[in-house]
């Protein structure tokens, strides 16, 4: 059973092969001085798919053709060359050309995740008995579509994260004047309002 079907992993397979720069078909520094042959990166590729769409581990991914520490040295690869940040503009570039973003309507909150593991933007979470968490400030579209987010320890307040929040649609070129902001009541402040009215935005937060 594939992950997504191939009318949809395919494109999305060109266009992220087209980014990625060439490589050796042989690790050229193997501990051992001999050739072993690098995975293949549509290997890699189809098991970060499976991670997105299962949400499982590494480990319970990993399988004959790739080890769960292979996974993750790629995906750092990717990440220091900047891939998935180009993929990401790219998919939203291609989104509002075919069907259109919806940017004078914006959506911002934040929720609270576990992070057993650590990390660098791990902290106390103040709704799992202190355990490590991350705080994650989405935003999306009208339509509910996301378009940026910041990571942080789960003991921040989501009010402070606006404002790095929104830097991100800096990304996404010419904007429509007067965008109204959706917020829960966490952000009602005087200090969010003094914030969108200096971007010259409108917000509509909830009581």
């Amino acid at each position: 059973m594939p992950t997504l079907p191939s009318w949809l992993t395919e494109p999305l397979w060109d266009q992220f092969q087209a980014l990625l720069p060439e490589r050796p078909e042989f690790h050229p520094h193997h501990p051992l001085g001999c050739h072993r042959r690098r995975i293949g990166d549509r290997i890699i590729f189809d098991k970060m798919l499976q991670l997105l769409r299962f949400g499982c581990s590494y480990e319970a991914i990993a399988d004959t053709t790739c080890s769960a520490t292979t996974i993750r040295d790629r995906r750092d690869e990717w990440i220091r060359l900047g891939v998935f940040v180009r993929l990401k503009q790219i998919a939203l570039e291609s989104y509002d050309r075919i069907v259109g973003l919806v940017l004078d309507q914006i959506a911002v909150d934040g929720s609270i995740t576990k992070t057993p593991g650590g990390g660098e933007a791990a902290g106390r979470s103040p709704v799992d008995r202190g355990k490590q968490g991350l705080k994650r400030s989405g935003m999306t579209d009208g339509y509910g579509i996301p378009l940026g987010r910041v990571l942080t320890g789960a003991n921040q307040h989501d009010s402070p994260l606006l404002a790095p929040t929104l830097d991100r649609l800096n990304d996404l070129g010419p904007l429509p004047d007067g965008i109204t902001v959706h917020l829960d009541a966490g952000y009602d402040s005087d200090r969010t309002r003094t914030l969108l009215n200096e971007r010259g935005q409108h917000g509509r937060i909830a009581h």
